[in-house]
């Protein structure tokens, strides 16, 4: 049975119930809410107006961004300027609400926060901060055409974390941004014109000078190619089976532009050629099989170097029989006709 007891007379071990102390409590609460209770509006008044006010700024500088063409660069710097509102609107309305909360105590637990969060995001944080410098730097921009640790493609977005790539066979390849800012990036449209380049192969029977002229009126056909600067026919390299020339010239840089008028090239140079009757000669590989002990391997002058013996000339013998040869010469065998004479000549011994 529960009874109100008196403070004085509180016993351990027994559940005491005084409704005057509870209703004191309560009425504590209600009076410190009624207190309160003009921060609080003020309190959440100031966030909901952080809350607008911040999307209102983000508009405005995303327009402004889309007015320039940094529509990403708005949206990332759109970000940063609402976020940063609304986390000083939810400060000031704290200290509003509790006034004995020092400000300088909230700015250095973010500041320890801060430090845990960057341990704990630090990869986030990185790209976030490498986009940022790509679109401030503009080393690319949106709608160029780049290469980058083996990806090659149009730039689509730069977003807060990553790149979006597409690839020229309709794929989407996505970067993260530090991988793009601390990698070495060839950004193939950052000028209005690129070269391009095509090397033929014309047989050692054939005019160098003739061919380089086919092949200069050739590209000289194409409209595309730009006529200043000039294109370029030059005999570049004697291969094994062909006398190099490469064909050099200028195109809009778009990739579909490159394809496109090499294409073009490749096709008009092959008939130039032919109608001009200049060969483009297969390449050839000679195999030879010969025995290598002949008698005159080691001999620079005589040895053959693997191609056949000519037919006026006999046959060099191979080592082995030279060797046999020369033995024989050197130590010729008793039965020979002029040993037999000599025999026959000789007066008989006196044993007979």
């Amino acid at each position: 049975m529960f009874q109100p007891t008196d403070p004085a007379s509180d016993l351990p071990g027994r559940i005491d119930l005084n409704p005057a102390s509870m209703v004191e409590k309560v009425d504590g609460w209600v009076d410190g809410l009624i207190f309160i209770a003009p921060n609080l509006l003020v309190a959440i008044v100031l966030i909901i107006g952080a809350f607008f006010t911040s999307g209102a700024i983000r508009s405005v500088i995303i327009r402004r961004a889309n007015k320039r063409g940094r529509r990403d660069l708005g949206m990332m710097l759109g970000g940063l300027a609402r976020w940063t509102i609304i986390v000083v609107g939810v400060l000031v309305a704290a200290t509003i609400v509790m006034p004995t909360l020092n400000p300088g105590d909230l700015i250095a637990g973010l500041g320890i926060g801060s430090v845990a969060i960057g341990f704990a995001f630090k990869d986030i944080l990185q790209n976030w901060l490498a986009g940022m410098l790509i679109l401030l730097r503009q080393p690319f921009e949106i709608n160029d055409q780049i290469v980058v640790n083996g990806y090659e493609g149009t730039v689509e977005r730069i977003l807060t974390r990553s790149t979006l790539i597409r690839t020229y066979d309709g794929l989407r390849a996505v970067i993260p941004n530090s991988d793009i800012y601390t990698s070495a990036v060839l950004v193939k449209t950052a000028h209005d014109l690129r070269r391009s380049q095509y090397d033929i192969g014309i047989g050692y029977g054939d005019g160098v000078e003739q061919a380089r002229d086919v092949v200069l009126e050739a590209l000289k056909t194409i409209p595309e190619i730009k006529a200043d600067p000039a294109p370029e026919a030059l005999v570049w390299d004697l291969a094994a089976s062909w006398v190099t020339i490469r064909a050099r010239w200028w195109t809009d840089s778009r990739r579909a532009d490159v394809v496109q008028v090499r294409g073009q090239v490749v096709t008009a140079v092959k008939h130039a050629l032919d109608e001009a009757g200049i060969d483009m000669p297969y390449e050839t590989n000679v195999m030879l099989f010969h025995d290598q002990t002949e008698e005159t391997d080691g001999d620079r002058d005589a040895q053959r170097e693997g191609w056949p013996a000519p037919r006026d000339t006999d046959k060099p013998k191979p080592r082995w029989k030279a060797t046999m040869e020369t033995v024989t010469v050197a130590d010729p065998p008793d039965d020979t006709p002029e040993n037999r004479q000599k025999t026959a000549a000789r007066p008989p011994s006196s044993a007979q």
